[in-house]
């Protein structure tokens, strides 16, 4: 219909020498008889739903905070503990892992020991960490210094995390017959996360 109204009225165009204005007018006078003009029923008579496809995306994250060393100080003092409040977002479900390089808080330059006195301290890691499915529900996981040398595998079990976790380290008895051999210990946890 519009292409019509347009060649009609380049053809009035050729036919008679007209004003620009009063071309122009007539042209826009067609088209708007041709939008004004209701759809035929035969166009439409078949149309009893229209599917209509809607789409975007959400890029996927996930994110921790970072965490203060842990200074325990005077490792002679028993019950020693660290309790910790970590920013954690995850908008994907997810696994943590969670790996202790030397498998306790390790004297740096004897880990064996020396004599009667022990090289090591045992520890364990326990982290609580609320997940959202969408009722939010917490997960907690709990691992010695020994598992953790193989990596402590903690899963979000489809839920996501908004709200952060608590990781708490607490410090356990040494072996040793005489206690602990004299000097400075360390040990590194690196805690890893893998959307799932």
């Amino acid at each position: 219909m519009l292409l019509s109204a347009i060649a009609t009225a380049r053809q009035a165009k050729r036919q008679a020498p007209v004003d620009r204005r009063s071309g122009l007018g007539l042209l826009l006078l067609a088209l708007a008889a041709t939008v004004a003009t209701p759809a035929n029923a035969h166009e439409i008579q078949n149309v009893r739903s229209l599917d209509i496809a809607v789409s975007g995306s959400i890029r996927q994250h996930c994110a921790m905070g970072s965490i203060g060393n842990m200074d325990f100080g005077n490792l002679e003092r028993r019950g020693l503990g660290v309790e910790t409040q970590v920013a954690l977002d995850c908008n994907v479900p997810f696994t943590m892992t969670i790996k202790g390089a030397r498998g306790g808080l390790t004297h740096t330059t004897m880990p064996n020991g020396q004599g009667p006195y022990s090289g090591v301290v045992p520890y364990s890691l326990a982290v609580e960490m609320p997940v959202r499915y969408p009722s939010r529900q917490t997960v907690s996981q709990s691992f010695n210094s020994r598992q953790l040398l193989a990596g402590g595998v903690i899963s979000s079990n489809g839920g996501i995390a908004t709200d952060g976790m608590v990781l708490a380290v607490e410090l356990g008895q040494p072996s040793g017959e005489a206690g602990l051999l004299a000097g400075d210990y360390s040990e590194t946890i690196t805690i890893t996360i893998s959307p799932i």
